[in-house]
């Protein structure tokens, strides 16, 4: 079978059902691991005319094709009515299906978690006992606490407490990160500046994944974004505010975060704020001190951007156009467009950067970074 399998998908989709027994025995039979991928590359996205047989396929004897077949569902559109057959899986044996399983459906049950929900609550209380754990992950992915009955709630929460004790830092990434640096570990007095609410504990690595999680999960356009954010302990002296609410250059929220920012920084000396898509989306900074902007910079695609610049270039900006060849102190009305272009690439990038070099950053916390104070909290904004 050869690498021309990975465009024959469209062929063998018309094909129907011979073609999607062939690459099962294809699946079994191949001789190494690049070559099944080959073959599963092609058999997961057979469309839905195949969905059927996907189904059928997820009781198949062979760990290997049932792997294969939930991922066929997940790829499929109009999933939703083969979703539920996917729950036998989360107690599968072979622990690879049963995370691709829980996988498969905490991606796709977004669209049909009114459907998913009372599904595997009745797991959680019913069994069979092997779903159970999957089962937990996949419905707080859905619907969080709300959905949790409430004795899964109170072992969350003594489950926290124990990490809580020798939880280590660790970096704090997602897609599309968020943050307000303060440098200071006066997490109570930062709280209540932001007017932040009803915290609640959390360790590090479930205080980024909620952030993580709300992020992927907004829906353009709306504030789905801005219902929580999460509050480190002082992490290498900084204080990190995450959450999409935090965000110096979206349209709703730009102007509030500069006034919050100035604030912090009247009372703390300095506070920034900062935007970096990790997948190509753009950079932005805001930089306050003494209770005064500094800087507020945002390169993110929008042809709204320049709109939102303040203050002048920071030395580190001026740095980085010496290195790339161009004027160090620049009027972008007047550069040419070359010049541009290229500094808006570098721009894209660069508000990592601009954080390690004012202080801090989320992005660089690591298992030796010193870390005091108050345990993390999670807070919905005023």
């Amino acid at each position: 079978m050869s690498h021309r399998l990975w465009d024959a998908a469209p062929v063998l989709r018309r094909i129907g059902g011979a073609a999607f027994d062939y690459l099962v025995q294809g699946l079994l039979d191949a001789p190494t691991a690049e070559m099944r991928d080959r073959v599963g590359f092609v058999f997961t996205r057979l469309g839905a005319g195949a969905l059927d047989r996907y189904t059928t396929a997820l009781s198949h004897p062979s760990p290997i094709i049932r792997r294969q077949a939930v991922l066929g569902i997940q790829h499929c559109e109009g999933a939703g009515l083969a979703l539920p057959a996917l729950m036998p899986l989360l107690g599968d044996f072979d622990r690879e299906v049963a995370q691709q399983a829980r996988d498969a459906l905490m991606i796709r049950g977004k669209e049909f978690k009114k459907n998913l929900i009372p599904l595997l609550q009745r797991i959680r209380r019913e069994g069979p006992g092997l779903q159970r754990a999957q089962a937990l992950s996949v419905l707080a992915a859905l619907g969080g606490e709300p959905v949790l009955p409430a004795k899964d709630v109170a072992a969350v929460e003594r489950l926290i407490r124990v990490k809580l004790a020798d939880g280590r830092p660790a970096a704090l990434w997602t897609c599309w990160n968020y943050w307000i640096a303060v440098p200071s570990g006066d997490q109570v007095g930062i709280i209540s500046t932001l007017g932040l609410t009803d915290s609640r504990p959390v360790t590090v690595a479930l205080g980024n994944d909620i952030v993580d999680s709300d992020g992927q999960d907004a829906e353009p356009g709306t504030h789905d974004g801005f219902t929580r954010v999460f509050v480190t302990p002082e992490l290498d002296g900084w204080t990190f505010v995450l959450g999409a609410w935090c965000d110096p250059c979206d349209a709703e929220r730009s102007e509030d975060v500069l006034r919050l920012c100035t604030l912090l920084s009247s009372r703390y000396g300095r506070a920034q704020a900062y935007y970096y898509g990790a997948q190509g989306d753009g950079s932005a900074w805001l930089v306050t001190e003494q209770g005064t902007v500094i800087r507020r910079y945002c390169e993110t695609g929008d042809g709204d951007d320049e709109l939102l610049t303040l203050g002048d270039a920071l030395p580190f900006e001026r740095t980085r156009r010496e290195e790339l060849g161009l004027q160090p102190v620049w009027d972008p009305a007047l550069e040419s467009e070359d010049d541009a272009d290229e500094w808006k690439c570098a721009a894209f990038d660069l508000a990592p950067e601009i954080a390690q070099s004012l202080g801090g950053s989320p992005l660089s916390i690591g298992p030796e970074s010193f870390s005091r104070g108050v345990r993390p909290e999670l807070s919905p904004p005023p």
